[in-house]
């Protein structure tokens, strides 16, 4: 399922009625097959009668989703196979499916991928990432389109249901993916899963924001909806002065596709027009790395990065595949941004930290008595990156997190933190590995430092 989180576009559209534009040169209907730019009655540029205030009755529904349609062929150069069906559901009514129908049970606990998360200094031992993600995407998603189901919800940012044309042509661009290259396709890590999305939700919001620039200069566009209303915690006018109600570093990790991959996929149109974008469905970036800075697609790709284990009996690796997560260059920069490390532009997704990944891998580790910790080991391009990273990680533990370093590369976190542990932080060469445990003690049970 595919979730649009929370989009803050400084685009106001006045007035509920949709004014008339002329002056086609295409016919009334297409001959024969149908064209690009026509769905189920509407060219792209043909006038639709609805007001917008009192929602949108199921009539003036399929008429603004046809059009819609209509208009993404336009832009994208590519025809529907058939008809999505769209239905829009309140933000309250999201929040109870997404959590179970209000049957209380929540999303189900995920302690390997806890330890991932506690790697990124983004989610503490207080609360699970399942639960963080799930409270997170409640609150910020706007619509996701359903391969399974093959349909679009949106979630009206009013009790009264309202669409919102940029998560409906946001998500129409899914629906048109999935019928042309499949969007069932599956990611093993952390990172290859948003470097994918770089590419689906990329285009995505590449074609929204075409489809915004021509809204009233030739095109006639419904209105926006007031969101001043919704729990996204955010209005159109890009105001984020009011303190979000979800976990800001995390959003920061989901949010990069929807940032960076319409510059990923402008440039990669640039180059080579959509045909090119078609062919990045079948050959996507190999990590947020690629999506981040597209001179280094396709040929730049991440170093494998493997982690001997060297535990000790009281300490094994979870029964899971992949035995760990390789997080990428967008998680290790939210880690930086979140705890202080880097300044500027949060969603600019650029900093020295940051730059210079060459890959990783995180390994977490259980033992018998519901201990949890992790060995996470990253590879740079340079020394000098890999000695700007573990400078960085060890500021992060001991100014936002008070650490305090009882000898040479340990660092413990105060109880009162919800990052209470022990940290070994050692550089060699390119390499930093980070090993954590609950205590000093459990460092080398978890991963025998070298003699």
């Amino acid at each position: 399922m595919r979730k649009e989180l929370l989009l803050a576009v400084a685009i106001v559209l006045a007035g509920c009625t949709v004014p008339s534009f002329g002056g086609s040169d295409h016919p009334e209907t297409p001959a024969g097959e149908d064209a690009i730019g026509y769905e189920n009655g509407y060219w792209y540029d043909d006038s639709v009668s609805v007001t917008t205030d009192d929602g949108l009755n199921e009539t003036e529904r399929e008429a603004v989703v046809a059009r819609t349609m209509a208009r993404v062929e336009q832009i994208r150069d590519r025809e529907f196979k058939q008809t999505v069906p769209v239905s829009v559901i309140s933000r309250a009514e999201y929040q109870n499916r997404s959590r179970g129908n209000g049957s209380g049970g929540g999303p189900p606990e995920d302690p390997w991928n806890d330890q991932v998360w506690e790697s990124l200094l983004l989610i503490g031992e207080d609360s699970g990432s399942s639960e963080e993600i799930d409270d997170t995407l409640s609150t910020t998603v706007q619509g996701y389109y359903s391969p399974s189901n093959d349909e679009i919800v949106i979630v009206s940012p009013t009790e009264t249901p309202q669409i919102d044309r940029r998560t409906l042509s946001h998500e129409l661009v899914h629906a048109l993916q999935d019928q042309h290259f499949g969007l069932n396709g599956s990611a093993k890590t952390q990172d290859t899963q948003l470097s994918r999305q770089g590419v689906t939700e990329g285009e995505a919001n590449y074609v929204r924001i075409l489809y915004e620039r021509r809204c009233g200069d030739g095109w006639g566009c419904i209105a926006l909806p007031d969101r001043t209303s919704d729990d996204g915690g955010s209005s159109d006018d890009g105001d984020t002065s009011q303190e979000p109600s979800y976990n800001e570093g995390l959003f920061t990790v989901l949010y990069q596709p929807y940032v960076t991959g319409p510059r990923f996929v402008d440039q990669i149109r640039s180059d080579g027009g959509w045909d090119a974008v078609d062919a990045l469905h079948e050959d996507f970036p190999d990590s947020t790395e690629q999506v981040l800075h597209p001179e280094k697609y396709p040929d730049e790709k991440p170093v494998n990065v493997s982690v001997a284990d060297r535990s000790s009996d009281e300490w094994s690796r979870f029964d899971h595949d992949p035995v760990g997560d390789t997080v990428g260059e967008t998680s290790i920069y939210a880690t930086m941004y979140h705890n202080g490390q880097t300044e500027g532009d949060r969603y600019s997704y650029e900093s020295e930290i940051s730059a210079g990944w060459g890959g990783d891998l995180v390994v977490p580790y259980r033992n018998g008595s519901g201990g949890y910790g992790y060995v996470w080991e990253t590879r740079w391009d340079t020394e000098d990156d890999a000695r700007e990273f573990e400078q960085a990680y060890r500021a992060a533990l001991t100014e936002e997190h008070d650490a305090v370093q009882p000898r040479t590369n340990v660092y413990v976190v105060p109880e009162d933190d919800q990052f209470n542990d022990a940290f070994r932080v050692v550089r060699s060469g390119k390499t930093v590995r980070i090993v954590n445990g609950p205590k000093t003690g459990d460092l080398d049970e978890i991963h025998q430092a070298a003699g």
